[in-house]
């Protein structure tokens, strides 16, 4: 009996270690499986019915149904977006028929792959197929969903999310859907292709005949097409852009990287500027193009912002060999200069498939006497007949090229440097007219048909006709050159009238314009066509735009002159001259301008923030501005108007201060803008003026808006109007207060006066400000707003007092106090003469 009972405890003592290890085991899956909700571990699951979330809540992998299909998939998704769009599906090709959905489920098996089971795990529906390993190395690999949307298979330690660690990733398999961070081409060690492939139809996500994706040839470049046929490329990528399709890629809210190009691998990725934003590219298989969409919060749908084909130029060799399609112009096809119609009678009837050939190609004798005619603004010839030497001068290209007579043109492969040489061979197809680059293709032609700067030439030769051509010829340039005698005569006489003007009001020893240039084509590409998405808002001097530089990737903003503006080129070059000369934290920072034609833009750099009225006087934007960043704003715009008045080299006077002109960067910081207003004084002149009395209304000085007399004082009462704003949270104009019908600054007057300033303060800021700050600020507000000009402080003073515990003076009665008139209309306006001044001249703002 002793034996038996010995026996059993020496079994309980080897059992019981076991079933505490199982438990804890238990414990612990349960655990991870309640805390994990982007991964699936070894022998986990994941049934029909639940979701992984990538950890930053953006993307969901689940089970779907799309459309009216009865078959389900497991796809990815975004998460917070109401109206789904599904950007990855596993099973695409291998639906699960199977409707119950209990019997449904995605697991990481035994082997390290990840399998989609169906029939209570008896039917394997789809898997990862990743080589077969031992158990002992695999047990530790788990499946996760990354927060760009990569579904990836790594080791369990590996927290890095770099592509080159994983064992499997389904960025490596996409659908119809590129998204930020995805590798777009060939892995050539494995012969692996990521192109984009359609949707059969809206229902069926199987692999559609539209595919988008690079072209293996010695230039590569992206090609969509339908089955076989080709529909649209995108040029070969000429160090700036894709040379097609320059605006599909870089635009003001995407920025792609250049394509890697070696012997492991050939692809392109991008990446979006704003990483809050919704934006991807994917392949609409009804309309057979590829569309880039942006998720629009406010109107809860997807926006269309970029589509390819979008005309009849985009559409794969729409005009034959060394056919020019050019966009509008009817017809839409025609010969490249020094060439004509292969067949004319065809080509008239708009049948422009066979292109055009050399004038004179049946007597051309290539080698003999050959040269190179220059092309600019094409989009470069179809590559699949090229080669490449990205070492090369363009000289020795040239040379290369004139040693074949297959050999038809080149180009530099690199525009933004001008390096490496391309050349391609045979007839020259796919070509349309691109002006966003400024890249040349160099096409050889008979000498007799260029003249020695590189241009065609006739190749006529017949002497009567030339002295036939010659005679009227002389006469036109004659008349011509008196014509522009006369008109280059006025347009001095204009020039100089324009100069003597600007003169009167600026220092005689002003410099003239100091800032980069940017050519029209640079801020074409920034803006995306200065597209009503990129559209920041207007003023009185036009549109103001947000773009991205290609050649950097920094953000800018672009303020374009308008042409029904009444602030025209005088205001523009005042700004231009001023901004050149003014570098200050606290005002913003002007990169440059662009003059080219009728155009005329400012660069400014981009402040995300927008101005300082989007959040004032915006009822939930105003709860972001806490008391600590208003004061800072207060203080920093004090500190640029003191900078201005003083410490510049040029004493300034804005006039036209207020908080739709104060920008905001990333931390709030305030940015004094929009210096088209702005007059220059001497060292010694504190005061000026003018007939031309512009600005806003509710923050013009009186003795300006009266009598046409602006000074550092001016600055300083707009300054006053512009602290009880910020102090209120309510606007000086357009406001009736409760109990009265003051405007801002008589209500602050009034409440001062019955010693109950604390009820001017924003309401929003309840008990998070400092009560002695706020009121001081009051207090300082109301002295900038004294009637008389000599009565207001200095700004240098304003800051002391702002920042400063010293004793204020007692404000006088403020300039315009305004009320309003009642509905009975009964005048109730406060006798004060100089409220009933109506001020006709204000320029639109």
């Amino acid at each position: 009996m002793c034996v038996c009972i010995k026996f059993i405890q020496c079994k309980m003592a080897n059992i019981l270690p076991m079933i505490l290890f199982v438990i804890l085991n238990l414990i612990l899956f349960f655990f991870q499986l309640s805390t994990s909700i982007d991964t699936i571990t070894q022998f986990q699951s994941l049934n029909d019915g639940n979701t992984l979330v990538s950890n930053d809540g953006t993307f969901e992998l689940g089970f779907f149904t799309p459309g009216s299909s009865t078959n389900r998939y497991v796809g990815i998704w975004y998460k917070n977006i109401p109206k789904r769009r599904i950007v990855w599906v596993a099973n695409r090709d291998d639906p699960i028929k199977d409707n119950n959905s209990n019997s449904t489920m995605l697991i990481m098996s035994k082997e390290g792959n990840l399998e989609l089971l169906t029939n209570n795990n008896q039917t394997l529906v789809w898997s990862t197929n990743i080589t077969t390993q031992s158990l002992s190395t695999t047990s530790s690999h788990v499946a996760q969903l990354l927060d760009n949307g990569n579904f990836v298979i790594k080791a369990n330690n590996n927290t890095d999310q770099q592509s080159n660690n994983f064992l499997w990733q389904g960025f490596d398999f996409p659908c119809d859907t590129l998204l930020a961070g995805m590798k777009h081409g060939w892995d050539l060690k494995t012969g692996l292709n990521r192109q984009l492939t359609s949707w059969k139809n809206w229902d069926d996500p199987s692999s559609g005949d539209l595919t988008w994706g690079i072209v293996l040839h010695s230039n590569p470049e992206i090609v969509l097409k339908k089955g076989s046929v080709e529909i649209h490329r995108s040029g070969p990528w000429n160090g700036v852009g894709f040379s097609g399709a320059p605006m599909e890629i870089i635009t003001s809210s995407v920025i792609a990287t250049t394509p890697v190009i070696n012997s492991n691998e050939v692809y392109f990725t991008y990446s979006l500027v704003n990483k809050s934003m919704v934006s991807i590219t994917y392949l609409n298989q009804t309309l057979s193009l590829h569309e880039r969409v942006i998720w629009s919060p406010e109107d809860n749908t997807w926006s269309d912002i970029q589509s390819v084909p979008k005309n009849d130029c985009d559409v794969y060799n729409r005009c034959g060999p060394y056919g020019n399609c050019i966009h509008n112009p009817s017809p839409i096809c025609q010969c490249l200069d020094g060439f004509e119609p292969k067949s004319p009678q065809n080509w008239y009837a708009s049948n422009w498939t066979q292109g055009c050939v050399r004038k004179g190609e049946e007597t051309w004798n290539c080698g003999v006497n050959d040269r190179f005619r220059t092309f600019s603004g094409l989009k470069l010839p179809d590559t699949t007949h090229t080669w490449v030497d990205a070492n090369m001068t363009l000289e020795n290209c040239k040379n290369k090229c004139l040693e074949d007579c297959s050999c038809m043109a080149y180009s530099n492969l690199n525009v933004s440097d001008g390096s490496g040489c391309s050349i391609w061979f045979g007839d020259l197809i796919d070509l349309r007219q691109i002006l966003t680059f400024q890249q040349y293709l160099y096409i050889r032609m008979d000498a007799s048909t260029v003249d020695s700067s590189g241009d065609v030439s006739s190749g006529k030769k017949n002497h009567t006709l030339a002295i036939a051509v010659t005679i009227p010829l002389v006469i036109i340039l004659l008349l011509g050159i008196i014509v522009f005698y006369v008109y280059m005569r006025k347009r001095k006489q204009r020039d100089n009238a324009e100069i003597n003007t600007l003169t009167e009001e600026r220092d005689e020893d002003q410099q003239d314009f100091e800032l980069p240039f940017f050519n029209i084509s640079t801020m074409i590409s920034a803006t995306n066509h200065f597209s009503d998405y990129n559209k920041l808002g207007e003023g009185g001097f036009g549109p103001v735009y947000k773009g991205t530089l290609a050649m950097d990737g920094r953000e800018i903003a672009v303020k374009r002159l308008s042409g029904s503006s009444k602030q025209g080129s005088k205001e523009f070059k005042n700004e231009v001259i001023l901004c050149a000369k003014l570098q200050h934290r606290n005002l913003v920072k002007v990169l440059g301008c662009c003059i080219q034609g009728e155009e005329r833009m400012l660069i400014y750099e981009y402040m995300p923030n927008k101005s300082l009225d989007a959040f004032l006087f915006d009822p939930a934007q105003k709860k972001l501005l806490d008391w600590f960043k208003r004061f800072n704003i207060v203080c920093g715009i004090a500190r640029g108007l003191i900078y201005l008045h003083q410490d510049s080299r040029l004493r300034i006077i804005h006039r036209d201060l207020k908080p739709s002109n104060i920008l905001l960067d990333n931390d709030m910081n305030p940015k004094i803008s929009d210096f088209g207003l702005a007059k220059i004084c001497g060292d010694d002149q504190v005061e000026g003026n003018t007939n031309r009395v512009v600005g806003t209304h509710g923050y013009m000085a009186p003795e300006y808006a009266i009598d046409g007399l602006f000074s550092t004082k001016s600055d300083v009462f707009s300054f006053g109007v512009l602290l009880l704003e910020i102090v209120s949270g309510h606007k000086n104009k357009g406001l009736t207060f409760q109990n009265n019908n003051y405007n801002l600054v008589g209500h602050a007057w009034r409440l001062w006066k019955e010693g109950n300033s604390k009820e001017l303060i924003d309401d929003c800021l309840k008990d998070s400000y400092i009560p002695s700050e706020a009121l001081r600020c009051i207090q300082v507000g109301l002295l900038c707003l004294q009637l008389h000009p000599n009565d207001r402080p200095n700004m240098t003073y304003v800051l002391a007092m702002l920042t400063n515990e010293s004793v204020l003076a007692q404000p006088k009665e403020p300039g315009f106090i305004i009320q309003r008139v009642s509905n009975e209309g009964e005048s109730t306006t406060k006798p004060f003469s100089m409220n009933e001044v109506t001020i006709s001249v204000i320029d639109a703002r």
